[in-house]
């Protein structure tokens, strides 16, 4: 009965099957959208072009920034003072979570200090660096260097700590001594963990930063916001967020690219990329 029924009715007219856009473009509509919003809400007087500038002053007044090479020197600057002090973090960072996370008398000894110094608010520092350091560039580093060096000893010391004791167990009883057991079995299982505090300190690091090119400065992204803060220019104020904002996105492709490298071992990672 039923298939008398669907005999008897009318086939659908095969449909065609509607253009789809890949998936990175896809992702890109609801931006264009909101600047589209953006610029139509200026045009319109809804929003003050004083308070926040439209889209096409801001990427007027980066092509002129870009021209004039302004952009590019401060940036040098900033890189500069992100790498030097990510580069002490992850130095101290390393040694500081090595010590305490290899031994019970190191954890005792480093880990209470450190509790205590990460709970202070780090840019609330930034008087006592003055006093200390001066107005140079070391106060600039060293309140980065501060900020990044946390996430990566946190990480660190839970990735050595949370490593598989039966992998432990394993290589005890193969009989490889304490040096090569940290080195094959007890850091390749805190690696996971020491890269997702890399990329929690460089977003701590671009943030220190811009508290950081306030002491002072005469070059550097921070100190173009702040001098166009003066004269009231949101339009380079937004550049300087946008450069913050792709720095960071940046950055954090380039740890994700090294840990798909570093840990390909995986097999999570295996069947992600199969």
């Amino acid at each position: 009965m039923s298939e008398a029924i669907l005999s008897a009715l009318p086939d659908r007219p095969a449909t065609k099957p509607r253009p789809r856009l890949p998936p990175g473009l896809r992702r890109l509509v609801s931006p264009v959208v909101i600047l589209l919003l953006w610029q139509a809400a200026s045009d319109l007087g809804l929003i003050s072009s004083r308070l926040v500038a439209p889209p096409s002053a801001i990427a007027r007044s980066f092509v002129e920034l870009v021209a004039s090479g302004e952009l590019q020197h401060n940036l040098l600057v900033s890189l500069a003072r992100v790498g030097a002090g990510l580069g002490i973090a992850v130095v101290a960072g390393t040694a500081l979570a090595l010590v305490a996370g290899l031994s019970r008398r190191g954890e005792e000894i480093v880990d209470a200090p450190l509790q205590m110094v990460r709970t202070m608010p780090h840019l609330a520092l930034v008087p006592l660096f003055i006093l200390w350091f001066g107005i140079g560039e070391t106060p600039k580093i060293a309140l980065v260097a501060l900020g990044s060096a946390f996430p990566i000893y946190l990480n660190l010391f839970a990735g050595i700590r949370g490593v598989d004791p039966r992998l432990v167990e394993a290589a005890t009883v193969l009989g490889l001594s304490r040096g090569e057991l940290i080195r094959h079995v007890i850091l390749p299982g805190a690696l996971p963990s020491a890269l997702v505090g890399l990329r929690y300190a460089l977003g701590v690091a671009w943030l220190s930063l811009v508290v950081g090119e306030q002491i002072n400065a005469t070059a550097g992204i921070g100190f173009m916001m702040m001098d166009a803060r003066e004269f009231l220019r949101t339009d380079i104020i937004i550049v300087g967020l946008l450069v913050y904002a792709v720095l960071g996105l940046a950055a954090d492709q380039l740890v994700r690219w090294v840990e798909r490298r570093a840990l390909s071992w995986r097999p999570v990672l295996l069947r992600g990329t199969a």
